[in-house]
């Protein structure tokens, strides 16, 4: 099935979700239909700040009717963040969405985890990955770490690039988080795979990212 993914924000999320379908369908033997079409994130950030999901989903169907018309059936968003205005999006999106919130919440619930931590943009961590979460108490940073966790990820995200005070931000977060009682640490931003990889933050993580991926994948390898 081809698959159309909404890009750039930031520009290592979309080289993770599309290495991510690469890997799952060279092992499936299965080949990848795939067109990505690139969104502004300076434009989305400034509109999340905003409240304005109407007019980030207006931006974002425009670039689905590109991807529809290079034939893509289906399509997804490559942002936890850029799912504030999922819902408005799916309202007016000229084709069906591949939601990343959904794959998340049954993911915990098949884990049976009922307190989990979650970092992020602050959207997301305020939101508890926007109300998606039903089946587990959502734990988020508090006070000033709050806004230091976003400013450190948002920084990251449309750098593509982490540095080890940003990434120290996320893990001193995540350890605050897991002696408040989480049991596992969601990876709410798309990006974050950028600190954590290889590295031991002395936490158990799920990535949300991730587990997108393998839910995108689901559709795309379908006949």
């Amino acid at each position: 099935m081809h698959i159309g993914l909404i890009g750039g924000i930031g520009p290592a999320a979309t080289d993770l979700y599309h290495r991510g379908l690469i890997e799952r369908h060279a092992a499936s033997g299965i080949p990848l239909e795939l067109t990505i079409a690139y969104a502004h994130a300076p434009t989305m950030g400034q509109n999340m700040a905003d409240k304005r999901p109407d007019k980030q989903a207006e931006i974002f169907a425009r670039l689905i009717h590109r991807l529809k018309a290079a034939g893509a059936v289906e399509a997804a968003v490559t942002s936890m963040g850029g799912h504030f205005c999922i819902k408005e999006l799916e309202a007016i999106s000229p084709l069906p969405l591949i939601n990343g919130l959904d794959p998340v919440e049954a993911h915990l619930k098949k884990k049976g985890l009922r307190k989990v931590g979650i970092i992020g943009t602050r959207a997301v961590m305020e939101s508890g990955l926007y109300g998606k979460i039903k089946s587990a108490e959502v734990l988020a940073p508090e006070g000033d770490e709050l806004g230091e966790v976003h400013q450190a990820y948002s920084t990251m995200a449309q750098s593509g690039r982490v540095t080890d005070p940003q990434r120290q931000t996320f893990f001193a977060a995540g350890r605050r988080l897991a002696s408040r009682g989480a049991e596992v640490i969601l990876l709410g931003g798309t990006d974050l795979f950028l600190a954590f990889v290889g590295q031991q933050p002395g936490f158990p993580v799920i990535d949300c990212a991730d587990v997108h991926v393998s839910a995108i994948y689901e559709r795309s390898s379908a006949a």
